[in-house]
């Protein structure tokens, strides 16, 4: 056996190192198999991290370059020195960051990988034992924008960068492709010094830079999750793409099944806001349209004490949260009514919309922590066939979703968008500070409507309140 690899150039080192490139793999994939459920998610995450582990510690071990050298001892130092104060800094983000910032945490992790993908293209490309130049002009053009948009994204989430609504941002943005693409066909068929192609190359990771900033320019609030979904699956494919470029099994399947996840997840919120894709990144949607300007009616308030007879005396109860009952930390407070409610024999789920939040998954996670079961989380579709059996819709903090002009107003940006039916409840109670419009920036009549009582105040407070009343009861 000894004569036989040796005959071929293969070390017991390769197949150690091919061979934990494969099992690192199949790591990854039953580690996205457990992601797929909350009550496992943990271990998902455990699984996938171990299979990266072992990938690196293996590839620190065993690799060898074409000289049949290792990595230098010094690099090595370097490479564990920094994984372990990027271990360190993860710890601390991840145990501090709040809830409400959680979409922006997952817009900074896209733009890390993404980076980092366009920098390994940036430096092979002038490597001349990289034979494949279209996955690595592939590579740093994706990761460039996988970056610079998720950079942006971040500061839109976080209130920093303001939207760019302007028609002509669409024909910038489609010029700036075209002169991306006509780059890389000329790398590609062109017959130019090496260092020309090098200053070619730079000027073509600063384009992709500015077109991933003007990408995300024009693109409303309301279809942020969208955009970070987009973004998430950008990063897998220049990762994968990165892998290409070493021959790196594990890199190759990790990113593919990133970008792949990625893509699907963006896929089903486009049908779960019934556009497409291209709709949603030239459309402008989020704040720029105004619906049909229309009587509004007046509003009905309700005390918290006349809200909590209500809850307590029905049968059936759907809690609506959306980006309020994040901004207000109140998830947990929720979660006790829930517990109150149900002593009082009152049935309580959660309707969950698609896009309901500022990233993919929002709710789910916020809930999560509060440790609300995952039985009680029901899908949009699945939770309208209810409504009509439901005595009060609670909607906290939620807007766009439950806004009636996605279904009656043909004027309105949403319109056509599916959203969570609460009219078809008996009773409707919206949680919110005031009467401000939602992150799509349009009126909301379900808080007109005559089933409608506004409960004004922070959610939190409100909730606490009626806790306290459902409490006396």
């Amino acid at each position: 056996m000894n004569t036989t690899l040796t005959e071929l150039g293969v070390t017991y080192g390769d197949v150690i190192l091919e061979f934990s490139y494969l099992v690192g793999a199949i790591f990854f994939v039953v580690g996205l198999k457990l992601l797929s459920h909350p009550d496992t998610a943990r271990r998902g995450n455990l699984w996938a991290a171990a299979g990266m582990v072992l990938a690196m510690i293996t590839t620190m071990v065993f690799h060898k370059n074409e000289a049949g050298e290792g990595i230098a001892f010094l690099n090595i130092i370097i490479i564990i020195v920094t994984i372990g104060l990027g271990t360190v800094v993860g710890a601390y983000i991840a145990r501090t960051v709040k809830m409400t910032a959680m979409p922006q945490l997952v817009s900074f992790f896209n733009a890390t990988g993404g980076l980092a993908s366009a920098l390994v293209a940036l430096i092979e490309f002038s490597n001349p034992a990289n034979q494949s130049t279209l996955v690595t002009l592939l590579g740093l053009v994706i990761g460039s924008i996988a970056f610079s948009g998720s950079m942006i994204a971040y500061g839109k989430l976080d209130g920093k960068v303001g939207d760019i609504f302007a028609g002509y941002m669409k024909y910038i943005n489609i010029t700036l492709l075209l002169v991306v693409t006509a780059i890389i066909i000329f790398l590609l068929v062109g017959n130019t010094p090496f260092e020309t192609r090098k200053l070619i190359v730079y000027g073509l990771f600063a384009i992709a830079l500015i077109y991933g900033v003007l990408f995300v320019m024009p693109i409303g609030g309301a279809d942020m999750p969208v955009v970070i979904s987009l973004l998430n699956s950008f990063t897998g494919i220049a990762a994968a793409m990165a892998g290409f470029i070493y021959n790196n099994e594990a890199m190759i399947l990790g990113g593919i099944l990133v970008g792949a996840a990625g893509t699907i997840l963006t896929i089903l919120m486009c049908k779960a806001m019934n556009r497409s894709l291209l709709n949603v990144i030239i459309g402008a949607f989020g704040g720029g349209g105004v619906a049909v300007d229309k009587e509004h009616g007046s509003i009905r308030e309700i005390s918290a004490s006349d809200a909590g007879i209500l809850l307590a005396y029905s049968q059936k109860v759907y809690v609506v949260p959306g980006y309020g009952l994040a901004a207000a930390q109140a998830q947990h407070v929720c979660h006790e009514l829930e517990k109150q409610l149900e002593d009082k024999g009152v049935e309580v789920k959660y309707a969950i919309h698609p896009v309901a939040g500022r990233m993919p998954g929002h709710m789910n996670v916020l809930l999560a922590e509060a440790d609300v079961s995952y039985d009680k989380l029901m899908e949009m579709d699945d939770a309208n066939e209810d409504m009509t059996n439901t005595d009060v819709v609670v909607v906290i903090g939620a807007n766009d979703v439950v806004n009636p002009a996605a279904e009656d107003d043909p004027s309105s940006p949403i319109y056509g968008m599916p959203i969570i039916k609460t009219l078809l409840a008996k009773n409707v109670i919206v949680m919110k500070r005031g009467m401000g419009k939602g992150y799509a920036g349009i009126e909301n009549f379900l808080f007109f409507h005559e089933k409608t009582r506004m409960l004004f105040g922070n959610a939190k407070d409100s909730l606490q309140k009626l806790v306290n009343e459902i409490k006396s009861l």
